[in-house]
């Protein structure tokens, strides 16, 4: 990071920007690669993790709404409130992310044990919800970096894809969480 004569550091550059963007959306699917295929590698013995679950499903909600808070805003030509939105939902989705590896690395898998007509849906609902969550990871990072580094026609572009994503995957977590919810073990 450089610093300005005043000492204060001066923004990133666009490179800069880059590279991190890059690094991100590596290491987060090889992160929950990792932590699906070797559960056992990361595992500390007695700590409990059975409320991330739920505190996953609430950060999905407060995303979600966010997202849709952001969209509002900037339809209403308030880009400061809309940054603000997408900036707290941009965190609110690294702390998911955080919380979700740190649950995955310390927990059983859960199986669903419904049957039916709702194993159906709730497996079409996960597995969709898995796959575009994957997805969302890059085009949540490059229409970041399109709005940090003020190309805001690319980000405007890409937007239009990454919120219906985002906002699907993030009402999908919940609606996973609560399906799978009774077969937790406690």
């Amino acid at each position: 990071m450089t610093t300005t004569n005043s000492g204060v550091a001066a923004p990133a550059t666009p490179q800069a920007y880059k590279i991190g963007m890059l690094a991100l959306g590596l290491i987060i699917p090889v992160a929950v690669a990792v932590l699906y295929y070797f559960p056992q590698v990361f595992r500390v013995a007695g700590l409990d993790v059975s409320y991330l679950p739920a505190v996953n499903a609430v950060l999905n909600s407060l995303t979600a709404l966010v997202l849709v808070i952001g969209y509002v805003f900037i339809r209403q030509k308030k880009v400061a409130q809309h940054r603000a939105m997408m900036g707290t939902a941009f965190v609110l989705g690294a702390l998911f992310l955080v919380s979700y590896v740190v649950y995955h690395s310390q927990a059983q898998t859960t199986r669903y044990g419904g049957e039916g007509l709702m194993r159906g849906i709730y497996y079409f609902v996960l597995l969709t919800h898995i796959v575009l969550a994957a997805v969302t990871v890059g085009l949540v990072l490059f229409t970041l970096y399109f709005a940090l580094t003020n190309q805001f026609a690319r980000h405007r572009r890409i937007a239009r894809w990454t919120f219906p994503i985002w906002l699907y995957v993030s009402v999908t977590g919940v609606v996973v969480y609560l399906m799978i919810s009774p077969y937790y073990q406690h």
